[in-house]
C-alpha cells in the first residue's frame, strides 16, 4: 500500500467523508454522500494518477441528441467530464488528477465539481435517462 493511498483516505476523512467500502490492495476507496448527489463514487489510486469516477445514468436509447448535449454539457464542467464506459452502455462522471503532489483542496475541488455539476444538470440528465 502506497503512501499516496493512505494520504487520500486521510483527505477524505478531513473533508467529513465516510468509506463505504475500501479494497486496499487495489488502492481503491468507495464514498457516499447523499445530500451531494455522491453515491458510490469510486476513488482509485493509480499511481501516478487518481481517478474518480461515478455511474451517472445508463446510456439512452435515442442518443441522436444525447451525446451532442453531452459535450455541450462537458464545456461547463469545472473539472472532470460526463463520459462513457468501456462499452458504451453507461454515463459516468469521471476526474483524473496527479496523485504525487494532490492537496486537499484539489481532490475537494474535484468531488464538489461533480455535486455541482449533477444539481446544475439534474433535470436534464433525469430527463435523457427516461428515454
Amino acid at each position: 500500500m502506497s503512501g499516496n493511498f493512505e494520504k487520500v483516505k486521510a483527505y477524505l476523512m478531513d473533508l467529513g467523508f465516510s468509506i463505504s467500502s475500501e479494497d486496499e490492495g487495489e488502492e481503491l476507496v468507495v464514498i457516499n454522500d447523499e445530500e451531494k448527489g455522491i453515491n458510490n463514487l469510486i476513488i482509485d489510486c493509480e499511481d501516478p494518477i487518481l481517478i474518480i469516477e461515478q455511474m451517472i445514468m445508463s446510456t439512452p436509447q435515442d442518443t441522436s441528441s444525447f451525446y451532442k448535449r453531452l459535450l455541450q454539457l462537458n464545456r461547463t464542467l469545472v473539472h472532470g467530464a460526463f463520459v462513457l464506459d468501456e462499452e458504451g452502455l453507461n454515463i459516468l462522471f469521471r476526474d483524473t488528477l496527479q496523485v504525487e503532489n494532490l492537496d486537499r483542496n484539489e481532490l475537494e475541488g474535484s468531488i464538489n465539481a461533480l455535486s455541482l455539476a449533477l444539481a446544475e444538470n439534474a433535470n436534464e440528465l433525469i430527463a435523457f435517462s427516461k428515454n
